[in-house]
């Protein structure tokens, strides 16, 4: 339960922040908070015509069938076998899919205003606070962090980095077409850390053992680690329920001669020759 810890602690951590923000919008009837009104402004004055089409571009990842896809593929890497990526692939879809609905409810609650369709430079729908798309994406990029993380032997940094810089530009992206307050993206952000925190901790929580496998990753065996399931590695002590059985390593054979033609040959020999059956004598059929 220790491991569940840290899950359970960043999302409460991203709730409580989530809860205030939301608070705050309430409080001030829907209106902008700080910053809100002059990053706007600043976007409006910085709109040359190829940085709105790669915007619109970018922001348009964020949502329809491009996150389901990626969703998917994100559980089908972070499974083993066939089985495993089926069913790791339809949880993360529903995780998608059930913070989609929160979040629907949580936008319909507060039913925020967006700001002024004149200042819009790409279409929009629904309530503001917590951004869609920044929400949508978020979660999108957490789990693709995750499988890549998880099972990515090499160069996981700079896919990691790639993948988690477009989650961030999707939700600036929506502030820069002035579809959505920036206090908008900052929620769909804390909203998207709080439902991966959430999921997270109900795994650990709940599946175990599907937890230890996503934490121990590309599955590298070190000395002492199992090199398959149940079985430990050399010099290891292997845990069986209640018991434990102890594995010695080649090295309590003995020193080998140093006439020996590779080390540890005459241990070999002598566990050979000990387990050998004596046979009858051969009888010469030829004088019968």
């Amino acid at each position: 339960m220790a491991r569940a810890g840290s899950p359970a602690l960043g999302s409460l951590v991203a709730f409580v922040l989530l809860t205030l923000l939301a608070v705050t919008v309430v409080v001030r009837g829907g209106g902008t908070l700080f910053g809100d009104r002059d990053l706007l402004e600043w976007s409006l004055a910085h709109r040359p015509d190829l940085a709105v089409t790669l915007a619109r571009m970018v922001t348009h990842s964020g949502t329809g069938f491009v996150p389901y896809a990626l969703v998917a593929l994100a559980g089908s890497l972070l499974g083993r076998t066939a089985r495993q990526r089926i069913q790791a692939a339809a949880a993360c879809l529903v995780c998608l899919v059930a913070a989609q609905a929160v979040r629907f409810s949580v936008m319909a609650l507060l039913s925020r205003p967006r700001p002024a369709t004149a200042l819009w430079a790409t279409d929009a729908g629904h309530w503001s606070f917590p951004s869609g798309h920044t929400t949508t994406s978020a979660i999108t990029a957490g789990l693709l962090v995750l499988a890549v993380w998880t099972r990515a032997p090499r160069g996981r940094y700079p896919i990691a980095a790639a993948v988690g810089c477009w989650g961030v530009l999707v939700g600036l992206t929506r502030v820069y077409l002035g579809v959505h307050w920036f206090s908008d993206v900052v929620g769909g952000w804390l909203f998207a850390m709080w439902w991966l925190g959430l999921v997270a901790y109900g795994v650990a929580r709940f599946a175990p053992d599907a937890w230890a496998q996503v934490r121990r990753g590309a599955g590298t065996v070190r000395p002492g680690e199992a090199l398959l399931p149940g079985i430990p590695g050399p010099g290891s002590e292997g845990g069986f329920i209640r018991g434990k059985v102890g594995i010695a390593s080649e090295s309590d054979c003995g020193a080998p001669p140093p006439s020996a033609a590779l080390p540890g040959v005459e241990c070999h020999v002598r566990a050979a020759e000990a387990d050998r059956i004596p046979l009858p004598p051969e009888r010469d059929v030829s004088q019968r």
